[in-house]
C-alpha cells in the first residue's frame, strides 16, 4: 500500500482494493487473505513518504473511497456468512478493517479541516450535520436531504469520556463505539432516542438531543426487515415508556452484560430484547458475540462484568440483516477519540500482560462509598464523581463507582500527554502521529514510569 496514497493514482488503487471484497472466493481462508491484504494495507501507510499538499488536495476523494470501501464490505457480510465463510478469523478480520479503514478517514478529514480543534465551549455539531465531508451516506439511503431517519433504525455512537473508550474496547477485538439505541416515531411523527444509560437505566430520549449530545462518531443501521424494525422500535419503546410511568418502576441498568433475562438492560442488550420481542423469538441478536475473555478480570470484577461473552455496541457493525445507512464524524474530535481508543488498548495490555492493577486511595474511596451524597464533598471529589456518571445510579456498585473514577482520573493523564504529543508531531512533520507511533510513546511512558501511571500500578516485586 506504499504506493496507494500517491495522488491521483489513489483512486485506482482503491478501485483494486474494494474490487478484492467482490471477489469470488472458494473458502473462508481466500477472504481472510483478501481482508487481510487489505488491513495491511490501510496500517502500512507511511505519510511521510507522501505530498502532503496533494494529499490534502485527494482528501475528499479519499475519504469517500474509504467509506465505500467499507461499504462494500459490509454489504456483503450476509452473503459471506449464508456461505458459511464467516470463521473467528474473517470475523476478526473484518472489524480490523472497519477499524483502521475509519482511522484513515478521520486522519484524512482532520488534514482536510486543517487540523482544528474542538475548543472548551464551542458548540458540538448535531449528529449526520456539519459541513467538510462530516456526513457520508450510502448511495442507496441518499436522496440529497436530510438523513431520512426510520422507525427501527438503529444507532452506534462513541461518546467522548473514557469509560466510553473503555467499553469500546473491553472485548476481545477493539471497536470504535461505545453505545446504542434504538430509533422510534410515535403516531404524532415525534422521534424518540430509546435506550439504557448507565446513570439513568433505560430511558426515553427526544431524537434531536440524543443527536446533540456529546458525541463524536455515530453509525445509522437499518434492519431489512423494515416491519420487524418498526415492531421492535414499538415494542420496547412502549416497555421503557411504562416503566417510567407513575409507578416508577424504572429498568436499571445491567452492569454485568450477561444476555440471559431482560428484567435488567444495558445498551445492546435493549436492542437485543427489542428484536427478539418482535420477532417472537425468531431474530437474536447478534450474530456474532464479543468475547471479554482476559486473563487479567480485575477491571471486568470491579465493574460488575459477569459476562465471558456478550452483545457489544460495536457487534452491530458486522450485523448481517442491518444495512449501512450513514456514517458521522466531527473531525475535530476524532484526533481524540482515536487516542482514547489507543491509550485504552495499552492500558488493557498493561492489565493483561504486565499484571498492572488500580489501586485506590483515600479520596477514590471516599466518593465512591459517598456516592450520590458527593454534593458536600470537595471540587476534586465532585469533578471526580462527574467522571464516574453526572447522576450515580442506586444500583452501581461502589467498587465500579471506584474503579471509573480511577480509570477517568489515568486516562485523562495520558490523554494530556497524547494531546501535546500530536501536536508536536503535526507541528514537526505536518501530520498526525499514527497509531503505531502513539503506541510506542505510550509505551515508553510506562518505562519511565516507575511502576506507577494515575492510578495504575505495577505488581509489587516481594
Amino acid at each position: 500500500m506504499n504506493r496507494a496514497l500517491k495522488a491521483p493514482s489513489i483512486l485506482d488503487d482503491f478501485h483494486a482494493l474494494e474490487a478484492m471484497t467482490r471477489r469470488p472466493v472458494r473458502s473462508a481462508a481466500e477472504l481472510d487473505a483478501n481482508l487481510s491484504h487489505i488491513y495491511a494495507a490501510l496500517a502500512g501507510i507511511d505519510l511521510d513518504a507522501r505530498d502532503l499538499d496533494e494529499l490534502k488536495d485527494a482528501a475528499p476523494a479519499l475519504m469517500q473511497g474509504i467509506f465505500e470501501l467499507r461499504m462494500k464490505i459490509k454489504g456483503q457480510i450476509a452473503d459471506w456468512h449464508r456461505l458459511g465463510l464467516v470463521t473467528p478469523a474473517v470475523e476478526k478480520s473484518i472489524r480490523d478493517v472497519f477499524r483502521v479503514s475509519r482511522y484513515a478517514g478521520d486522519m484524512l478529514g482532520e488534514l482536510n479541516d486543517g487540523y482544528d480543534q474542538l475548543d472548551p465551549g464551542e458548540m458540538r455539531l448535531r449528529a449526520f450535520s456539519g459541513a467538510n465531508y462530516n456526513t457520508l451516506v450510502n448511495p442507496g439511503f441518499n436522496d440529497g436531504y436530510d438523513i431520512p431517519f426510520r422507525d427501527g433504525d438503529v444507532m452506534l455512537v462513541r461518546g467522548t469520556a473514557h469509560n466510553s473508550a473503555a467499553i469500546a474496547r473491553i472485548g476481545d477485538v477493539d471497536t470504535q463505539f461505545s453505545h446504542v439505541g434504538i430509533i422510534h416515531f410515535d403516531r404524532e411523527g415525534k422521534g424518540w432516542m430509546v435506550e439504557a444509560l448507565i446513570e439513568q437505566g433505560s430511558s426515553i430520549t427526544p431524537l434531536e438531543e440524543a443527536l446533540s449530545h456529546d458525541l463524536g462518531r455515530a453509525v445509522l443501521y437499518r434492519h431489512r426487515n423494515a416491519d420487524l424494525a418498526a415492531g421492535a422500535a414499538r415494542l420496547i419503546h412502549d416497555r421503557v415508556k411504562k416503566s417510567l410511568g407513575r409507578l416508577r418502576r424504572p429498568i436499571l441498568y445491567d452492569f454485568t452484560m450477561r444476555l440471559e433475562g431482560y428484567e435488567t438492560l444495558y445498551c445492546s442488550k435493549l436492542i437485543r430484547s427489542a428484536f427478539e420481542g418482535a420477532s417472537l423469538g425468531q431474530v437474536i441478536l447478534p450474530t456474532f458475540k464479543t468475547r471479554l475473555d482476559m486473563k487479567n478480570r480485575d477491571f471486568f470484577d470491579a465493574v460488575g462484568v459477569s459476562a465471558t461473552e456478550t452483545f457489544a455496541p460495536g457487534d452491530i457493525d458486522i450485523e448481517p440483516e442491518f444495512d449501512l445507512v450513514a456514517e458521522w464524524q466531527d473531525y475535530r474530535m476524532t484526533s481524540a477519540l482515536r487516542m482514547q481508543d489507543l491509550l485504552m488498548d495499552k492500558i488493557f495490555e498493561w492489565m493483561e500482560k504486565h499484571g498492572w492493577k488500580f489501586e485506590e486511595d483515600f479520596m477514590i474511596r471516599l466518593v465512591s462509598v459517598l456516592g450520590k451524597g458527593s454534593s458536600y464533598l470537595s471540587e476534586e471529589a465532585k469533578n471526580l464523581m462527574k467522571s464516574v456518571a453526572p447522576k450515580v445510579p442506586i444500583n452501581m456498585p461502589r467498587r465500579t463507582i471506584a474503579v471509573i473514577a480511577m480509570l477517568h482520573r489515568t486516562g485523562e493523564g495520558l490523554l494530556q500527554d497524547l494531546k501535546a504529543f500530536e501536536q508536536n508531531t503535526i507541528r514537526m512533520r505536518g501530520r498526525p502521529a499514527m497509531p503505531r507511533e502513539i503506541d510506542a510513546h505510550l509505551e515508553s511512558v510506562r518505562e519511565r514510569s516507575g511502576g506507577h501511571i494515575g492510578y495504575l500500578a505495577a505488581p509489587r516485586i516481594v
